[in-house]
């Protein structure tokens, strides 16, 4: 196949993530995003084996192989993802970052270790250079294998999702990633593959790093990590791409890279956090030792009746979803009090944190999967000044997000972070399983206000029930 004919083809790819990054940012158009994505990517494969089977015999057994292994990746893959549940996702995307680790890992050694590979020809600046690429390469992607596993881990509680805090842990962290540097010497110094020892070296120590940088933040920064890890997996990709001299590969790894790194900082600033305290710092993570405030007042419990009476004669309501309604699969019957509010004349909205849920955007997906409108979700800036003139804020399993000791607590772990100001409103009702913490395990004053009611329960059965109530009124 001519050269030019593959570097057009992987131009076209390289345009349609683009576009599919494009149509991703809205959600509106996120499905034709989704669309375009998984097109170029098809090109991509297309064109690739098609490259490897005009070289020959040899070239036809690789791209035999390459489309073995398409199938059977693929349909386990889509097998395990329609299997997974809204409130698995987070988990899902956390594991799929930690594949994306390891296939740099193992792009990298096998490079290195390559009949004909550069780590084997004469010294020269090609050589070297491509020794810094490998050694970047597996360095990335272990760092993004472990971080990726350990971020799995807290996600799925088999980690606890309270922060290591180790009180040397900027010089550990600070140490390895010198070591690693100071490791790519003696690699490209080495003869042959004989720098082999230093590859593994330095494959430990970044995947040390990965798993206490990962291990160093808190529960309630979640979605930042899982963004950062999607970061990382693209810096890893388009490190894979330099080892095997793959332009799109090399592209597509810098789009995922910097489009994660970009939603990371944005997030960041979404919740007054420095970008560089996440990632080596340990965000959500206070060093101070000042005891909490206590919350003051009593848990009012109010039934379910008095919640639907409180509906009933709303005229301004807000809605503000959490991880606790994803747990409760209740987002089609929220949708369904939606309607039956509006229908009585009510005007309903739904309040979005930057971090709600455990995945950037997860409350999004939800509300749409639900067939929710799309003018009727705001994000927390827009919709912080219109808590005030609300008759009833209904706070459905979240609980950090709407914390107001995060504005008034020097001592609590997530304060400085902006929440959605839901005490401002005429009342709030808090819908729980119980009075336990969330998952940052800091406790909420908002609980014990004057104007919070509490309806424990079932979410999605708290919910059905009020829709029924709702309709009698």
């Amino acid at each position: 196949m001519k050269e030019g004919v593959t570097t057009v083809a992987y131009l076209v790819a390289g345009v349609l993530f683009i576009r599919s990054l494009g149509g991703l940012s809205k959600q509106e158009t996120a499905s034709k995003g989704s669309s375009s994505g998984a097109l170029g990517m098809t090109i991509a494969i297309a064109i690739t084996a098609a490259a490897w089977a005009a070289r020959g015999m040899d070239g036809w057994v690789t791209a035999v192989l390459l489309v073995a292994a398409l199938v059977v990746g693929g349909a386990i893959g889509a097998t395990l993802a329609r299997r997974v549940e809204m409130t698995n996702m987070p988990e899902l995307v956390a594991i799929l970052h930690s594949f994306v680790g390891i296939a740099a890992v193992l792009v990298g050694f096998a490079s290195y270790l390559a009949p004909g590979a550069a780590a084997a020809a004469e010294p020269g600046a090609e050589r070297t250079v491509h020794l810094v690429e490998v050694g970047v390469g597996i360095a990335v992607g272990a760092l993004t294998f472990t971080g990726s596993i350990v971020a799995w881990a807290k996600l799925r509680g088999s980690l606890s999702g309270k922060p290591l805090l180790l009180s040397a842990r900027h010089f550990l962290n600070g140490s390895a990633a010198a070591a690693i540097v100071v490791l790519c010497v003696p690699l490209v110094l080495a003869q042959g593959t004989a720098g082999l020892p230093f590859l593994v070296v330095i494959a430990i120590l970044a995947g040390l790093l990965g798993i206490h940088l990962v291990m160093a933040i808190g529960g309630a920064d979640m979605p930042v990590v899982v963004s950062l890890l999607n970061s990382y997996s693209g810096w890893a990709a388009a490190s894979a791409g330099f080892v095997l001299a793959n332009d799109l590969l090399i592209v597509t790894g810098a789009l995922v890279g910097s489009s994660g790194a970009i939603l990371s900082i944005i997030m960041c600033r979404a919740m007054n956090r420095s970008i560089v305290n996440v990632i080596f710092g340990g965000f959500g993570t206070a060093d101070s030792k000042v005891a909490s405030v206590a919350p003051v007042g009593d848990v009012q419990e109010l039934p379910l009746a008095g919640v639907a009476t409180l509906l009933g004669e709303a005229k301004r309501v807000i809605v503000v979803p959490g991880y606790g309604m994803a747990v409760a699969r209740a987002q089609a019957s929220v949708f369904a009090l939606t309607k039956a509010l509006r229908k009585r004349g009510a005007e309903v909205h739904f309040a979005i944190h930057p971090v709600a849920g455990r995945l950037p955007g997860h409350m999004n997906v939800l509300l749409a999967e639900a067939g929710l409108p799309y003018e009727l979700v705001q994000e927390m800036d827009e919709i912080n000044r219109d808590f005030v003139k609300t008759d009833i804020v209904l706070v459905i399993g979240a609980n950090d997000i709407v914390n107001p000791g995060a504005l008034d607590d020097p001592s609590s772990a997530i304060y400085g972070m902006p929440v959605l100001e839901v005490w401002k409103a005429t009342s709030v009702v808090v819908l729980k399983r119980g009075m336990a913490s969330g998952y940052a395990g800091v406790e909420n004053p908002l609980f014990y206000l004057s104007n919070t009611r509490m309806l424990f329960g079932d979410a999605k059965k708290s919910i059905d029930e009020l829709v029924a109530a709702v309709k009698g009124l």
